[in-house]
């Protein structure tokens, strides 16, 4: 049980006042407030009652109910497994775990029924995940079976000594045949969906390296490989260099050309030492058909 105490400044709405004060939405202030939890001057108060300066706000938060993720027979496609680890080549459309309302049909649901166990590091939730691809990106990731092998290739990521390689296709034509591109990325100031490039001293860096693969008239095929892991990394920045990937409406164009479900970002090279023998792994994965189908298309133009 957490106890919040708060005074008034300004005459504003409980829900209002609490939720530019507090973690909390209006909608769980109000959840609160109606299950008795918000007291104003010693007494319960709604939701909607409007403050005055100075009164006294206590806003009681009861403790989380722990939750676990549950196997689901949901059909995956694991490209390798040992005793250590799989690789699991994620479809577009498939939330990796558990969040913002996910609490089935996640790729954590397959493994919990196709694989004998997950490593214990991320908890209930979120076990053995390593390292997560976007829901609408899809492609290879690293799912560890053991704590031991968890910490190995999460020292791995941290130390950029696994390498992870994306394909996308994006809106122009990229002049430079390969380059680097390096910024500061956190939670976009005016939108909290989405990620943005900041300014020096905000948001953490994020460094990308990209080559061209194929240009088309109005496209460009690109290879890009993660030196860092941020959130949205490579939507990001392929945002800030003007060059938004095909079919990503959150942080490109809304009207699109192509009738898709996602964008255009696929993780086609995963590679990473054994966490048991010390051998150097890659692992590859196609491009999916709807992606295949589309250069399909611009190669015939």
């Amino acid at each position: 049980m957490k106890r919040i105490e708060l005074v008034t400044a300004e005459s504003l709405r409980v829900d209002v006042f609490l939720s530019k004060n507090t973690e909390l939405t209006r909608s769980a202030v109000k959840k609160l407030a109606d299950e008795g939890g918000v007291l104003v001057d010693g007494r319960p108060a709604k939701a909607g009652e409007v403050l005055k300066t100075g009164q006294k706000v206590i806003l009681t938060v009861p403790d989380p109910k722990p939750i676990a993720a549950v196997p689901e027979e949901i059909p995956i496609d694991i490209v390798y497994e040992d005793e250590d680890f799989a690789v699991v080549n994620k479809s577009q459309g498939m939330t990796v775990h558990a969040g913002n309302g996910n609490d089935s049909g996640t790729l954590v649901n397959a493994l919990l029924f196709r694989l004998d166990r997950l490593s214990g590091i991320n908890g209930m939730l979120r076990p053995g995940i390593v390292h997560r691809i976007d829901k609408d990106t899809s492609g290879l990731l690293v799912v560890a079976k053991n704590d031991r092998a968890h910490l190995s290739l999460s020292e791995q990521i941290k130390n950029k000594t696994c390498h992870r390689e994306y394909l996308a296709l994006v809106e122009g034509v990229l002049k430079e045949d390969s380059g680097k591109i390096v910024t500061r990325i956190g939670r976009d100031p005016k939108n909290r969906l989405k990620m943005a490039v900041l300014p020096e001293g905000k948001g953490r860096i994020a460094e990308t390296d990209f080559n061209v693969r194929e240009r088309f008239e109005k496209y460009t095929l690109v290879d890009f490989s993660l030196k860092t892991g941020r959130t949205h990394q490579i939507r990001v920045h392929c945002k800030y260099l003007g060059h938004p990937i095909v079919g990503d409406k959150l942080y490109g164009y809304q009207k699109q050309h192509f009738e898709l479900n996602g964008q255009l970002l696929h993780a086609y090279r995963l590679e990473l030492t054994h966490p048991t023998t010390g051998e150097r792994m890659s692992f590859t994965a196609p491009l999916p058909d709807y992606f295949e189908r589309v250069l399909e298309i611009l190669r015939k133009a």
